[in-house]
C-alpha cells in the first residue's frame, strides 16, 4: 500500500516516514501542500496522512481538493485543534480520522491501520480464491463446494488474508486483527492457528493456500 504524508515540518514528516516504511508501506512525502496536490496528481494512494496547519495551502484544502478529484482512500488529518467545531470541519472535509499533536508513533500506527482496513474492506459477499469460497455475511468458507469447520479465529484469520490477497500482512498486523489485545496472543499462537487452517483447507500435493515470509508474516497466495 502506498501513502503519502504531508507535513511542514520536515523532521515529523520524515519520522513519519520511517515508521511507515517499517511496516512495509510505500510512502511518499511533501512538505506543503501544494506539492502535496503535485503528487495526487501523479500518483494513486490507499492513504493521505495531512498536516492541517500548513503555510499556503493548509492540510484540509488538499483534504478537499483529493476529494473533489474523486480520491476514495483514507485520510488522516494531523493537528494542534482539538475543538469540536475544527474536527467536524475536518470530516466534513471528508477526513476519515484525526489525531491531536503531540502523539505517540504508535498511536499513529494504528490510526493509520484503522483507516486503511475500514477503507480496503471488501464488500463482495462471495470471495473466490482457487477452490475457497468465502462467504462473508454466513461466515463460513467452502472447498469444492463442501463447508469447511471453522472456529471464529480460523475464519477471522483467513478472512483477513483473503481479503489482502497476495499482500504480505505482517504477524503484527494478523494478531491485531483476529485477538482481542487482552487476549495476550503471541506469533507462537498465530503460527499455531495458521498450522489448524492449513490442516482444514489445504489440498494434498499442491502449495498451501497460507504461504509463510520468512521473518516478516503470512499471504495468501494468489490463485
Amino acid at each position: 500500500m502506498r501513502i503519502l504524508v504531508a507535513d511542514d515540518d520536515r523532521t515529523l514528516c520524515e519520522n513519519i516516514a520511517k515508521i511507515l516504511h517499517v511496516d512495509l508501506y510505500a510512502v511518499d512525502t511533501a512538505f506543503n501542500g501544494t506539492e502535496a496536490k503535485d503528487l495526487l496528481d501523479y500518483y494513486t494512494y490507499d492513504l493521505l496522512v495531512l498536516d492541517w496547519m500548513m503555510p499556503g495551502v493548509s492540510g484540509i484544502e488538499v483534504c478537499q481538493y483529493a476529494r473533489n478529484k474523486g480520491f476514495e482512500g483514507g485520510i488522516l488529518m494531523l493537528t494542534a485543534k482539538d475543538a469540536t467545531e475544527n474536527i467536524i470541519e475536518g470530516l466534513d472535509a471528508g477526513a476519515d480520522d484525526y489525531i491531536v499533536k503531540p502523539f505517540k508513533m504508535e498511536e499513529l500506527r494504528a490510526r493509520v491501520r484503522a483507516v486503511l482496513r475500514r477503507k480496503n474492506k471488501i464488500v463482495e459477499e462471495e470471495i473466490i480464491v482457487g477452490s475457497l469460497k468465502l462467504h462473508k455475511n454466513k461466515r463460513t468458507v467452502d472447498i469444492d463446494n463442501f463447508e469447511v469447520n471453522l472456529t471464529k479465529n480460523e475464519f477471522l484469520l483467513l478472512e483477513y488474508l483473503i481479503e489482502n490477497k497476495g499482500q504480505v500482512l505482517t504477524h503484527e498486523q494478523v494478531l491485531e486483527y483476529v485477538w482481542d489485545i487482552d487476549d495476550n496472543a503471541n506469533t507462537n499462537t498465530l503460527a499455531a492457528l495458521v498450522r489448524l487452517v492449513r490442516k482444514k483447507i489445504d489440498i494434498e500435493d499442491e502449495p498451501s493456500y497460507i504461504q509463510s515470509v520468512r521473518g516478516l508474516g503470512y499471504k495468501l497466495r494468489g490463485n
